[in-house]
């Protein structure tokens, strides 16, 4: 079995000036832990296309398409917000970093693989229904979610987001649809400072203390991992934010790759129990360049049953 890898060269172009933790080393190092690993002979690289204007409309509203569009620059930098720029590169990106998700839905459902992972920048899960914030210009996602149910007529479809920072933009898209669980698990208070009070009935949010044990963190994930194997999804898509390691400056997370492999493995087992095994994963946070690659790499040798 392998596990397709979907990205494109244009997310390696999107750049956000010296010292942004958002910076294009984020995929480098990924595609070389990847080809140096073991997993090249186990990975099947795609390029992703670009989404589609009615893709993109099924998650956010005219306005601010409209607005996004307007506002990436021919050169320079346009502020966005205090943490997200564009330049002439971002909007292309952007485009295909939803694009990928979308592919991958596709392959999956297709029967073409059991897993995909998109290793992809810009990010997703800050951005809102109206709003770019957090890094995240379109919610990667929400996207592909919501091509599942469009284009394959699934009725119930898991999202896990197992980044430090709540997927305040995912939830703002998705609370309230009847065909979608969102489980987010989060250190609290923290940026986007959402997500503990009271959800819609869809979503359960998990959040946890700053300087959380590895122990103490399985214990209280296995709470929402319980929420998902009840609603028995027939897909599920994983928002991979790696910002939890021990090695990043972004949070007091405390997170091993053993604990990465671990929540993969947990995700996996109930994709095969009720999803024939199908689980798309696309990168969200991750900020330590020096670990990011190793714990990807653990990550995809638990989508591989490794």
């Amino acid at each position: 079995m392998s596990v397709a890898i979907i990205s494109h060269p244009q997310c390696s172009l999107h750049y956000m000036g010296v010292g942004h933790p958002e910076q294009p080393g984020r995929v480098q190092v990924i595609d070389q832990q990847i080809n140096s690993s073991e997993l090249s002979t186990r990975t099947h690289h795609y390029q992703s296309a670009k989404v589609t204007s009615a893709q993109l409309h099924a998650a956010h509203s005219a306005q601010y398409i409209e607005q996004i569009y307007a506002s990436a620059p021919d050169s320079g930098i346009f502020q966005l917000d205090a943490d997200t720029q564009m330049m002439p590169e971002t909007l292309a990106a952007a485009e295909y970093a939803a694009g990928s998700g979308v592919m991958g839905v596709d392959l999956l459902m297709q029967g073409k693989h059991r897993a995909a992972f998109c290793p992809v920048r810009p990010p997703g899960h800050h951005a809102e229904r109206a709003a770019a914030m957090g890094f995240c210009f379109f919610s990667n996602v929400a996207i592909a979610a919501l091509h599942a149910i469009a284009e394959y007529s699934l009725e119930r479809v898991a999202i896990v987001d197992f980044d430090v920072h709540h997927g305040n933009g995912t939830q703002e898209i998705l609370q309230n649809n009847p065909n979608i669980l969102f489980c987010s698990s989060f250190q609290h208070p923290f940026y986007p400072f959402s997500g503990a009070g009271i959800t819609p009935g869809n979503v359960h949010n998990l959040p946890l203390a700053a300087n959380i044990s590895s122990a103490e963190y399985r214990s209280q994930v296995s709470q929402w991992l319980t929420a998902v194997d009840d609603y028995a999804p027939q897909l599920l898509i994983i928002s991979a934010g790696f910002d939890g390691h021990i090695e990043d400056q972004m949070s007091s997370h405390r997170l091993s790759d053993a604990d990465y492999y671990w929540i993969t493995q947990k995700i996996v087992a109930l994709a095969d129990q009720h999803a024939q095994g199908r689980v798309l994963s696309m990168l969200e946070g991750g900020y330590a360049i020096n670990a990011l690659g190793d714990t990807v790499v653990a990550h995809l040798k638990a989508l591989l049953h490794s």
